[in-house]
């Protein structure tokens, strides 16, 4: 296995930059020099949008940007010791160890294993303050190769199960344990370092306190389920995650305390003690039975870290739209494919086959060897362009087939685990066929994933157990939901429906432009977050119309969302003077995001000063939706900016109104800067300092839309 760190890859005492996101710039671009990533910007990029979610910096002066990326073509270490020190959202100060973790997308779980041998070490005061001693590059790869080196002596890897000290029990043997039992899992969203990290805090604390602790690490290097024999004797559990917890059945009916794995770094001992009170308080929250994401509340005290139900809410949300998006992504991309090789009309009806379109029957009765052929007809093409726009447009639909079912199917899931999903994708499925359409599915997979999650608490006789989750759940779980939306929920939300449909094809005039204003607010407002998601759906659900209002509601959802880093990149450009040196090298990455529909290309800049950013960017954003709106412009592909200029009615009024929000948000937030905040006057060693302090208070306002 090629080795992670080399000397190259290393700098000492080095001034990268006045922020978190030059740092991260500088580090990457140190990994495509030695040619382990095909482009620093998307490895930057991909670790940066990962920031966003929640910042890296740990207690002690250490930071560790992460993340998975396509870039990556070698699992690599980048580190800096960095002169002055760089905030990356520690609650006790600065960073001056960075280390930038960058991992393949399809990264094997040999290399993901030692990146988190690697966190894992920098919980270990000696480790870090051996960094902090090192003399030379090549001092630091050997600090580093002798922590991430595998050692069969020390029992299991990152892989497995955190293991409890030599000292302690695993397994009850009869006698009654000398110490109190508790186990835990740790999970982060990338699974490299924040896992292992917490899982680590949390045993040494756990030792500390003189208390049993095993923690079944569910990273991406894979994890060993902990011994049921150990959840079974264990008095409370602890689950330190950033998302759901895989097979939470197995811990039905422990007290829990649940939070982020931030907060089981920073504090560990806490939440033991947390654990420990809990376990003694028979009104504690208690792990519910249905494999839910999070746990079900019993109320009470001892309720430490429990998610608000708002947040519970948009977590269901969010998850079954980020597993709908590729569906969206693929079918949409195929569509627009099967317009620009067949035409706008391969979708509408042959009126040679009764019942079929132009694509499906030319898919069904021709071949490559037998290819179509039709009258001339405006917007058709036959032959082999017309057969493989057949092809597309058919594959497409069939993947938009998938759109509400996902969307349903996966809110479930986030609902009540693996048994959600059969309910879940069933009634959305359902919910097609009664024309209740997405807002079928977000209902449906709500009523799926509860029902899903009740039945699955129930206590059972032993004899039928082993049936409940491959037969009882799903066939009672889909029976209710399904039921419900056959009887009683389908025509209504159909009638919604379509009332909503027959108000947006009638917008005219002011009210095309009232609707253009509010998509444009909602995809500026948190640049990827949960209201910029709400609108990207409510848009994608229209794609596989032929025209109308629903392609234009996707040429505008595009636009305004291509807005926020084209206009702070213009910006960067006119006034260099209001931004640090990073910012301006973030500004001149933004001009190919922001063309490329990269809404988060502009969010360094927002989380550096979010009151004036924002804003700016939400301005020329609406200004843009109104223009998009108004002009009727079209788009048949749901991604893809300047790139999908082929699936696109009225292109030259998409790149006017783009061109006047961009100036429209540029002039907003440069003005903006400018009086509140003048430059011109101040040298940029003071500029630098001041966006450092500013970034430092303004990452946690930035962070939760993004989280």
């Amino acid at each position: 296995m090629s080795a992670l760190i080399s000397p190259e890859l290393v700098v000492l005492d080095a001034d990268l930059g006045s922020d978190k996101a030059a740092v991260v710039r500088r580090l990457a671009t140190l990994v495509a020099d030695a040619g382990r990533a095909t482009s620093a910007e998307g490895l930057a990029g991909d670790a940066l949008a990962r920031e966003a979610q929640a910042a890296t910096g740990l207690p002690g002066g250490i930071a560790i940007p992460h993340c998975r990326s396509a870039a990556v073509t070698q699992a690599s270490l980048a580190f800096g010791r960095l002169t002055p020190r760089v905030d990356f959202g520690a609650a006790d100060g600065p960073a001056d160890l960075v280390f930038l973790i960058a991992a393949p997308a399809a990264g094997d779980a040999d290399h993901l294993t030692l990146l988190s041998a690697l966190a894992r070490a920098l919980v270990r005061p000696d480790f870090v303050a051996a960094l902090r001693a090192a003399a030379t590059p090549a001092d630091v790869v050997a600090l580093v190769e002798d922590v991430v080196s595998p050692k069969p002596s020390t029992g299991a890897s990152a892989a497995t199960s955190t293991p409890v000290p030599s000292t302690t029990p695993a397994v009850s043997t009869g006698k009654a344990p000398a110490r109190r039992s508790i186990v835990a899992v740790s999970a982060c969203p990338t699974g490299i370092a924040h896992t292992y990290m917490a899982a680590d805090k949390l045993t040494a604390a756990a030792q500390a306190a003189g208390v049993d602790l095993q923690v079944e690490t569910q990273g991406s290097s894979g994890a060993t389920p902990l011994d049921p024999a150990v959840v079974r004797n264990a008095e409370a559990v602890i689950f330190a995650v950033d998302v759901g917890v895989r097979d939470q059945d197995r811990f039905a009916g422990k007290p829990v305390i649940q939070s982020g794995t931030k907060r089981a770094i920073n504090e560990p001992d806490v939440m033991i003690r947390e654990a420990l009170a809990a376990a003694d308080d028979p009104n504690a929250r208690r792990v519910s039975g249905s494999g839910a994401g999070a746990a079900a509340a019993a109320g009470g005290a001892g309720s430490g870290g429990r998610p608000g139900t708002g947040a519970e809410i948009r977590r269901w949300l969010l998850t079954g739209v980020s597993y709908m998006i590729p569906f969206v992504a693929a079918g949409g991309l195929l569509i627009a494919l099967g317009f620009l090789f067949g035409g706008y009309q391969i979708v509408n009806g042959n009126p040679d086959v009764e019942g079929q379109s132009y694509a499906l029957s030319w898919v069904l009765n021709n071949s490559f060897l037998d290819l179509p052929t039709a009258a001339p007809t405006e917007g058709l093409n036959d032959g082999f362009l017309g057969y493989l726009g057949a092809v597309c447009t058919v594959l497409g639909q069939a993947a938009f087939g998938f759109l509400v079912p996902a969307l349903a199917g996966y809110i479930a899931y986030a609902i009540a685990d693996r048994p959600g999903i059969v309910p879940g994708f069933v009634v959305g499925a359902v919910s097609v066929t009664v024309g209740a359409g997405f807002i079928g599915g977000l209902v449906g997979g709500i009523i799926a994933g509860f029902a899903a999650r009740w039945i699955a608490s129930w206590k059972l006789p032993t004899g039928v157990r082993g049936l409940q989750p491959v037969v009882i759940i799903p066939l009672l779980a889909t029976l209710i939901s399904s039921g419900i939306m056959a009887v009683l929920l389908g025509r209504p939300l159909a009638a919604a429906l379509e009332g909503l449909g027959n108000w947006l094809n009638g917008l005219t005039g002011t009210s095309a432009v009232l609707l253009g204003i509010i998509l444009g607010l909602m995809m500026c407002f948190d640049l990827g977050g949960p209201v910029n998601k709400a609108a990207y759906v409510f848009a994608t659900t229209g794609l596989a119309a032929g025209s109308g209002a629903p392609l234009v509601i996707m040429a505008t959802v595009m636009a305004a969302g291509m807005v926020p880093p084209l206009a702070m990149a213009l910006s960067t450009a006119i006034r260099p003077k209001l931004y640090t040196p990073a910012e301006r090298d973030n500004g001149k990455a933004a001009w190919l995001l922001g063309a490329s529909f990269i809404s988060e290309g502009a969010i360094p800049f927002a989380a550096a000063d979010p009151f004036r950013v924002i804003p700016s960017m939400m301005l020329g954003g609406a200004t843009t939706g109104a223009i998009v709106a108004a002009s009727g412009v079209e788009l048949r592909a749901p991604h893809g900016g300047i790139f999908v200029f082929f699936a696109m009615n009225g292109v030259l009024m998409f790149v006017v109104a783009l061109i006047v929000g961009t100036i429209v948000g540029a002039l907003a937030v440069t003005v903006a800067k400018s009086i509140s905040r003048p430059k011109a006057d101040v040298p940029e060693d003071a500029v630098d300092l001041a966006h450092t302090h500013a970034g430092a208070s303004a990452a946690t306002v930035g962070a939760p839309a993004r989280a």
